[in-house]
């Protein structure tokens, strides 16, 4: 099979493109920059903007499949920038699929999109997608994934997943923000007791291929979505503490109270805004929701539509991560 990564070079991409590599197939991991660590007998780079539908275009040529990861993340940011990337570059990587024929779309969503504000324990895909949001991302990733679904027919089946915060050597996102956080040995938290999921980059990219595999054969997961995680729900503070450990920075996790955090934030977003800053605020209101709540999955439906289960445990995952740091 001949497929395109969107977001090929990332840090899920880049995975996703090592694992569809070594089952034989031929990948173009596709990307704003260079992919100079992706060297593997049959994968080929090549560089554009999914915003850009041309070069998409062109990257895509005689291909079967597209996995689509590439996306703006983040906490705060210009909304216009987020529909931009998440709503506008899916829709052209869909138009794409219908203009080449290509068959088959894997497409890299959220659960964010679910997160209405409050606890979410051991939930399914029958939890709805929420009716408002706090930041522009999860907004733009429900948009997109609703594209996605939409999209679904006879000519092109999709899938959209789900994964939980990834993590592992290599993350430019979780772990960066953590250990700047953590500066002086402290991290304030409005939620450490709750219960989060989290998984490991390289089940999420398992993940991703078994979902592709599936749509090319039996298609049970085709126009659904699917949480995936590392079905090891832990304390916030306890997977936080762990993941800065195995980065060799040790961290005292103290509690504050989700009000102040929560006023913190909305204080926060109307001075940078008022002001035009540019940096991102240190807290804001999405950023304190999501801190302060449980959310974990049941990820039931994926094992028993195209048979994931995590195969590097949490344990072993924070092992490789301090091996590799």
């Amino acid at each position: 099979m001949r497929i395109l990564v969107t977001g090929g070079g990332g840090f899920l991409g880049s995975s996703i493109c090592r694992q569809l590599a070594s089952l034989g197939h031929q990948v173009i991991a596709f990307q704003r920059s260079d992919a100079n660590h992706l060297v593997l007998p049959g994968l080929t780079a090549a560089r554009g903007d999914i915003t850009d539908r041309p070069s998409l275009a062109s990257a895509a040529a005689g291909c079967d499949a597209i996995v689509h990861t590439a996306g703006k993340a983040g906490v705060w940011g210009d909304a216009a920038a987020y529909r931009r990337v998440n709503v506008d570059g899916t829709a052209n990587v869909i138009e794409t699929c219908r203009q080449q024929g290509i068959r088959w779309l894997v497409h890299t969503s959220s659960p964010s999109i679910v997160h209405a504000g409050g606890d979410i324990g051991g939930a399914d895909e029958s939890l709805p997608i929420a009716d408002h949001f706090t930041a522009p991302y999860p907004a733009s990733k429900a948009a997109a994934e609703r594209l996605v679904m939409a999209a679904n027919s006879k000519g092109l089946l999709t899938v959209a997943l789900r994964p939980h915060l990834i993590w592992g050597p290599g993350d430019p996102h979780i772990l960066p923000r953590l250990a700047a956080k953590a500066r002086g040995g402290r991290l304030a938290l409005p939620g450490p007791d709750k219960l989060i999921d989290t998984i490991f980059v390289e089940n999420a990219a398992l993940a991703h291929v078994q979902a592709l595999q599936e749509l090319a054969g039996s298609a049970r997961c085709a126009g659904k979505p699917y949480f995936v995680t590392n079905n090891e729900p832990l304390p916030q503070g306890e997977i936080i503490q762990r993941l800065l450990a195995a980065i060799g920075i040790e961290v005292r996790i103290r509690a504050v109270p989700v009000g102040a955090a929560m006023t913190a934030g909305a204080i926060c977003e109307f001075v940078w805004r008022a002001l035009h800053l540019k940096s991102e605020p240190p807290v804001t209101r999405f950023s304190v929701e999501q801190l302060a709540t449980a959310h974990w999955f049941d990820t039931r439906a994926a094992e028993r539509d195209f048979g994931y289960l995590p195969t590097v445990s949490i344990a072993e995952g924070l092992n490789r991560l301090r091996k590799a740091t």
